[in-house]
Order: C-alpha cells, then structure tokens, then sequence
C-alpha cells in the first residue's frame, strides 16, 4: 500500500507540478496552536507538513529554528505530545506529515516504539537529521516494518558513495540540502543545487526535494522547475515567531504555492 507520501507525489508528477513542503516546529508556540498553523497552511495550498519535533541541542538548525524549538521545549513540547498533535491533524486532513526529528530523540524513544507508535498518529514517514546513512540500517528496518517512508539528506559535500546509501535507504523522497551549513532564510540562491540534483538523479529515481535557503515566491518557482519538491522552513518559523495569523500562514504558502505553478 503506497503511503501518502508516495501517493502525492505520483499525483504530482502526473499533474507535471512540484510539491510545496513546509516545516513546522510542532508546540510552537503552543502544542494547540500546532493543528490550526497546518490546517492554514494546507488551505494555502501546502502539500506535505514536516512536523519537527523541538530539540535542546540541534545541530543542523539555524537561529530561526533554534529559536521556535526552545519556544516549543518552554511549552512542554515532548516527542509523545508531538504524536498527539499529528493524531489530532489527522482528524480532519489526509495531508502526509514527515516526523523531522534528531536521532537522540528517537533513540531514547526506541526505534521499534516509534515506528509503532508514529504510524498510530497517522504520520506516514521520518526523517533523522543527524542519522548517519552509513550506521542506518536497524533504524530503517524499524521504520519499513511500521509502514513508514525514511527520508535521509544528500547535501553538495555527499560523496558518491553516499549518495548511493542515500538512494538505498531512502523512500518515500530524497531531502537535497541546497547548500552547506544551517538552515536560514537566504536572498539567493545557492549554485550547487543543480549539480546534486544531476548527481543524485544518476542513483535513483525517487522524487528530490531540495530545502535550506528557500523562502520567497521567487525562489521556491526557481527549484520548482528544477526539483520535485521545494521545502520552506525558517521564514514559516519566523513567522510564527511573530504571531503571525492563520490568514497570514495562509496567505503567505497561497504565494509561494502561485510562486511555483508560474
């Protein structure tokens, strides 16, 4: 049985249009609010959420992030809560979620456990950040015997030996981190985006969805006409930061997503 992930990107693909992913710190700036910021994005037109679950020690995420995940960490934001909250998604919206988390959490967690239980909350992949390929094979086991999709990251400095674990190892989409560094809104673009992209294509054909740096219209109809998925993080994160309004979420994936099908 195909999972959501994999579903919409076969509808997409038909549809020749890229799909517009967004990450979310889950419990910021409150668990509750969490279900109502996904629910406007999706509306703005959002195809797949990445519900990151906070982390005290990230490596990977930028200020931006940093700063929603002690927000969430402040408002009680546990990994089980952040099942809760997809469980609760769940209940009105068939959006495929990706867990985004670290592999110190999953790991206190128990891979077994959480790929039960993740599955339970209707949540149809994960993605370790800091989960080296190379050491990921009782954690992908735990995953596909759930059900789940495992996303892992290629980045500009992979070697090609790894980008053929990633290919292994993946399912679902392949993460291409369009630049080296932390996540973090950027005013341009990187230029190794299109060598990983022609890189990672000579190992695989799953769909590439490239993230870091992208975070306006403009940018993200640049990748969409080059990548399989556009992934925008910390200007969403900056956003919530600010109190932004369920319109204004709304409102701002509408442009991004209008970026895209031009």
């Amino acid at each position: 049985m195909p999972t959501r992930i994999e579903q919409l990107f076969g509808r997409l693909k038909d549809q020749k249009r890229a799909a517009l992913i967004a990450y979310v710190t889950a419990g910021d700036p409150s668990p509750d609010r969490t279900p109502q910021i996904v629910a406007a994005l999706e509306r703005g037109g959002v195809d797949l959420i990445e519900l990151g679950v906070p982390f005290s020690d990230p490596i990977a995420d930028g200020p931006v992030i940093q700063a929603g995940a002690e927000r969430a960490l402040k408002a009680g934001t546990t990994l089980r809560k952040v099942l809760e909250m997809a469980r609760t998604i769940r209940k009105t919206s068939e959006i495929p979620i990706l867990l985004f988390t670290y592999l110190n959490p999953a790991m206190r967690y128990g891979f077994e456990n959480l790929g039960r239980d993740t599955k339970a909350a209707g949540i149809d992949g994960c993605l370790l950040t800091d989960l080296s390929v190379e050491e990921a094979a009782p954690y992908v086991e735990s995953m596909r015997k759930a059900g789940l999709d495992t996303v892992f990251l290629a980045a500009p400095t992979s070697t090609p030996e790894r980008l053929k674990l990633v290919a292994q190892f993946s399912t679902g989409f392949v993460y291409l981190v369009s630049r080296t560094g932390v996540t973090g809104e950027r005013t341009a673009l990187s230029n190794t985006l299109e060598p990983l992209l022609a890189s990672m294509r000579t190992v695989t054909t799953l769909p590439l969805a490239a993230g870091f740096g992208i975070s306006t219209p403009e940018q993200a109809g640049v990748v969409a006409r080059v990548a399989d998925g556009v992934v925008v993080g910390s200007a969403l994160v900056r956003m919530i930061g600010e109190n932004a309004s369920d319109a204004r979420l709304e409102a701002f994936a509408r442009s991004l997503r209008e970026g895209m099908d031009r």
